[in-house]
This record gives structure tokens, sequence and C-alpha cells, in this order.
């Protein structure tokens, strides 16, 4: 990432005071989980003094489709590793969530930073208020944002910044917001009608995201097709084990155990396996497994699709996190309550789709495992079926059920000031213009191969502490 930025505060090492500084963690309560469901970590991945409030640890339940998932995995290749938190993500475990250990709720900026910091002076939270277009003067410097609160009618006025204002609105309405206000590409402005300030072709432009799909099988264990499908189930677990003592499969992110790997060489067409390596370095996964414990199919709603035929279903879980394709955001409009138009391209690039055929390949191995005869509670693969045999039929299969991960950015792209196509600098200063800043995983430099949660957290301190520093020379508030 330092490559792209030009900056050494961006390599590992410098980045991992600001990886810290937000999260208070908290071990595992293995004496709650299945006896083989201990969750591995690394303690020196995080701060024992200097962390945040964001609470990072374990469910005290962990799903029993993946106690099954991790041998099966194991079998076929992807070893096991000690945690994902400390740089490496090659292999399978469980992994850490943003989740309170006390509630077994889930934690999140609202109920972390945001509680923390309620009673500050210096803090004024506007409700049910949107953004519509930042001000410039005639230098073009941002001095304020245009704002519109409901539920009252509608007020329009403007918020003056003293200093500089920080966007931070995500991958798809950060760029729509500075597009409106006038800095982006040249001809999307001109569509529009809207008086240009800063010509920023790479606004909007360059999406990077995570998608994944993979198939469904019968199982002899517990699901979430119960809870989908068994309300009393549901009421008596959170009358009794949530409720009482914080246990059970309702404290579960769903989610729990991963996996990653570069795709096996011998699956992908050579020309593709020397574009990858190339383009990726050796310690960067091109694949993701996540446990997935219940029915998906083309995640129309994972509700109220799962089957009601008495069978309890699983499916494991194939992301693309070394993606090719890149996709767009779009204005619909001069106007922020037209949201954005967003083309995600997923699958685009011919990369792409060889790497998930072999992905979904390698996902029918993990169901065929010796490891997993044990829970299957039939031979037959449930979804999309055995009738699925060509690469492309795979492929038509991959693209009528992809989904996102929810992993979009890069739409406000991080680099050097004199890269044309990126939108903000190292300090995450929008280029071309002043007094203006976007902090979000929209000006990501790239999209990392593990989940970002904690790389947006990381930008933010990182920012955050510079912007302390310059202002009352302290590095933190």
């Amino acid at each position: 990432m330092y490559r792209a930025v030009g900056d050494e505060s961006y390599s590992w090492e410098a980045l991992q005071p600001h990886f810290k500084r937000s999260i208070s963690f908290t071990p595992p309560r293995d004496d709650l989980r299945f006896k083989n469901a201990s969750a591995e970590f690394n303690v020196d991945a995080f701060s024992t003094t200097a962390g945040g409030p964001l609470q990072v640890s374990y469910a005290n339940y962990a799903n029993s489709f993946s106690t099954w998932m991790e041998p099966a995995l194991n079998e076929i290749g992807i070893g096991p590793t000690q945690d994902f938190n400390s740089g490496s993500l090659m292999g399978a475990q469980y992994c850490a969530s943003t989740i309170r250990p006390e509630s077994q709720t889930r934690d999140s900026s609202q109920t972390s930073f945001l509680r923390e910091a309620s009673g500050r002076k210096n803090l004024k939270v506007y409700m049910t208020t949107l953004a519509k277009k930042i001000v410039f003067d005639e230098k073009k410097r941002a001095t304020g944002v245009v704002v519109e609160s409901r539920p009252f009618g509608l007020f329009e006025y403007t918020l003056k910044a003293k200093r500089e204002v920080i966007v931070s609105v995500g991958a798809f309405q950060s760029p729509q917001l500075l597009m409106v206000s006038g800095v982006g590409p040249r001809v999307e402005l001109a569509k529009h009608k809207i008086p240009m300030i800063a010509d920023r072709p790479g606004v909007g432009q360059g999406m990077q995201d995570h998608v994944f799909f993979g198939p469904s099988w019968r199982v002899k264990v517990e699901t979430l097709t119960r809870i989908a499908n068994d309300p009393l189930f549901v009421l008596g677990e959170f009358a009794g084990q949530y409720t009482l003592k914080k246990q059970g499969p309702l404290t579960n992110p769903v989610c729990d155990f991963l996996g990653w790997e570069k795709v096996p060489r011998e699956l992908i067409p050579k020309d593709t396996s020397s574009i990858l390596d190339g383009q990726f370095p050796p310690d960067w996964p091109e694949v993701e497994y996540l446990t997935a414990p219940g029915y998906v199919g083309d995640f129309s709603n994972l509700f109220t699709t799962q089957p009601k035929d008495g069978y309890m279903y699983a499916t494991i879980l194939g992301g693309l996190v070394a993606p090719m394709s890149r996709g767009t955001v779009t204005l619909k409009s001069a106007d922020t309550k037209d949201l954005p138009l967003i083309d995600p391209k997923w699958l685009t690039d011919p990369i792409d789709q060889e790497v998930g055929v072999a992905l979904y390949k390698r996902l029918r191995q993990a169901f065929a495992s010796k490891a997993m005869k044990g829970v299957l509670a039939d031979t037959k693969e449930y979804f999309p079926g055995p009738d699925v045999k060509t690469d492309a039929q795979i492929l038509a299969v991959i693209r009528n059920t992809v989904q996102t991960i929810w992993h979009a950015s890069c739409t406000c792209r991080m680099g050097k000031r004199d890269d044309q196509w990126a939108v903000v600098d190292k300090e995450a200063k929008v280029i071309g213009v002043d007094g203006l800043r976007v902090v979000d995983a929209s000006s990501f430099a790239l999209l990392p191969p593990g989940h970002p949660q904690s790389t947006v957290y990381m930008l933010a301190e990182k920012i955050a502490a510079e912007i302390l520093w310059k202002n009352h020379g302290k590095t933190s508030a």
C-alpha cells in the first residue's frame, strides 16, 4: 500500500499502532464452546494498554457446521493458522468479531465510538439530516456543507467549517457527494449541469469489491434452517439461552469460520496464473472460504428461502479476494436524494471468471472430503446439483447467484498527487481543492484481501492522529 501512496507511514509496521488503537480485545470463552471449536488467537495482535472503545471478541457459541468445515478445509490443503489479525491470512481458523463479550451483542462505531463521545461539548449530531452539497469559496476551499433536515418539513441550511470538511459516507455516497459538489469527472459533471470545481476523473471510478457464491448440501446438524423455520425454537433460545446465559446460536454472527488460499495452479490456465503472480504478492490470497450454516442459493432471502422439507442445510461460500474487475459509481441526478448509479461490473474480467470456476471446484472438493462425510444427510448436492458439471455451467451458476460481501471500496482512491486518477493524497485530502478530506473505504488505495472493517478503523485513526498532531501537537484525544 505504501508504494501506491508513496509514503512509508502506510507500511504494515507503521500502521500497527493505528490498527491497535481502536480495539479492546477479550479472548474467547472456550469453556462455553464445543470442545472441537476452540478459537486460536494471537494476543500480540492487540494492545493491552492503548485499546479503544471498539470491543472485539468471539461468540460464546460456534456453529455446529463449522466444526465439520474446519477438518474438511484442512484435508483439501488449507491448513490451520493461528489467527487473521497478525498480518497473514493464509490458512483456516475461527475469526474474531466486533462483539461485546458481556452482552454477546454486536459492537459498531455507533455503540463504541459515538456512545463514548456522546457527552463531549465539541460533538453535535444532526439526526435525519442529508448532506446536499459541499460549499467552496472562490479559492476552492471547502467552507461548509449544505444539509437538509427532516421530518418536520424540509429545512435546508449550511453547516460552516472552521478548519475543514471531512466526508465519510462510504464507497457509494462519498463519490456522489463530491460529484454533486463539483469535484469529479468533467464529462459526468457536465451531463448533470454541475459547475466544476475540480476535474478529478477518478471520482467514482475503479471500484473494487469482493463477491461470493457456493453450493448447498443437506446436513445432520442444526443450522440457520431451523432458526428460519421454527419461531418457537427461536423464542425459546432467546428467552433462555441468549437472554439469561448469553449462550447458544443467537450469540453467533453466522460466518464464524474462515479460510484463505491461493488457487491451486492446476485448476487455472497458465496465463491466468502468470498474471495473478505478477499482480499480487506471494502472501496475498486469491480466494476465501466462509462457513454459511444454511441454504444460500441466489441470496434472495436467507430466511424465507430455507427449504421446509425437514432437513437442515449448510453452504460453504467462496469469495474472490483478488478481483481484477472494476466497477463505477455515477450520478442519477445532481441531487443526493437520488441514490447514485452503481455498476459493480462483477466477473467482467476473464481472470475473475476462471478463478471463480476453480473456486467452485474447490468448494465441491471440501464437501467431497472424508472429513465431511459424517455430517452429510445424503450423497447428492442439493444446490446447484450434480447436473452442473462443465466450466460453462458452473460459471452460469456463479453469474446467477453472485453476491457482494459488502467490501466496496476505492471509488475516491488514495494515491500520489501527480496521479491523475487519484482522488485523495496520503493525508486523505482531496486533490485539486483545499480544506476537504475523504476518510472511509472509498479512499482506500487498494482493497486488502481480508475483511476491510479493521482497515476502515485504522485509516480513521491514522488521519485523526495526524490532524490532532498538526492542530494541537498531540496524537490522541
